[in-house]
């Protein structure tokens, strides 16, 4: 790999972050003449790369995961204390965000501790650079993740709870089903010892490749719809960020690396290639049956 790759990636994560913190900042409250929304961004990086520093020097990546979730938590907490009056909505978002974190971050500390060890990163904690760029695409995906969340939270202006709170709160609830059901559904088929090197095509996994990744876009993009009517502005441009949440799962993480290790493990195997041939990569869809073999 080129060396500058990585140190180009670190600097396009913040790049971005700090392109969102301009426009997530609008109309936004101010502490210390600072917009609340630019000190949450900062505070996701800086997160990260204090993370970073013993995680490198141990060569571990137990703590990554654990960290993300941290982070979504803190800028959570963070944006509640620090705004003025923060609302029902604000109290609503705060809710959502903390209980997902959660939960996903004790599924995935689970995982890491019963594994021993990363798939993602256990080739890359080696390269300092590679190593940091990860750290910093997380800083990334927290902020891009949380940005309608975290401007509505942290807005000037108030607007009443109404319908848009109720249509989100439920996308929020389906796609945290989903994702729930999903990780759940491949722990189980996992735990399994006859199914330990073997891939899942049953629950929602007959109906999308990735049903886990299908439920975290839903559900950050119930919160984009819960925070839309408190945004004014150049901050109205964060209500994109579910699209920047798939794009991110599906073209720099997540799927795309799965699908690249499944080619590598099962990529010979006919009935894997059947299930890449039957089966939607991302948008769920009721299975399609197995053709049938004439005599």
């Amino acid at each position: 790999m080129n060396k500058a790759i990585p140190w180009l990636g670190t600097l396009s994560a913040v790049g971005l972050g700090v392109l969102l913190a301009l426009a997530g900042s609008d109309g936004g409250d101010r502490v210390a003449g600072i917009p609340v929304f630019a000190l949450c961004v900062a505070l996701a990086f800086v997160i990260q790369w204090l993370a970073f520093v013993p995680a490198y020097f141990a060569q571990s990546e137990r703590y990554f995961d654990l960290t993300g979730s941290f982070t979504f938590l803190s800028l959570a907490l963070f944006a509640l204390v620090v705004s003025e009056q923060p609302d029902a909505r604000a109290a609503v978002i705060a809710l959502l965000v903390a209980s997902w974190a959660l939960r996903l971050g004790s599924f995935l500390s689970a995982r890491i501790r019963r594994d021993g060890f990363d798939r993602r990163l256990s080739r890359i904690k080696k390269d300092f650079a590679a190593f940091l760029l990860t750290w910093s695409l997380q800083g990334a995906w927290v902020t891009v993740s949380f940005a309608p969340g975290l401007a509505a939270i942290a807005a000037s202006s108030r607007a009443p709870a109404g319908g848009f709170l109720i249509a989100g709160v439920i996308l929020w609830a389906l796609g945290f089903a989903i994702e729930v059901a999903a990780d759940q559904q491949k722990r189980l088929f996992r735990s399994q010892p006859a199914n330990a090197e073997r891939f899942i095509t049953s629950g929602l996994w007959a109906w999308c490749r990735h049903p886990n990744y299908f439920g975290e876009i839903l559900l950050w993009t119930g919160i984009a719809v819960v925070a839309w009517p408190a945004l004014q502005g150049w901050a109205q441009l964060t209500l994109a960020s579910p699209l920047l949440v798939a794009l991110l799962l599906t073209r720099v993480s997540g799927v795309r690396m799965l699908e690249a290790s499944g080619q590598r493990r099962w990529g010979e195997d006919p009935e894997y290639r059947d299930y890449l041939a039957r089966t939607p990569v991302l948008i769920p869809r009721p299975p399609r049956p197995r053709p049938v073999s004439s005599a």
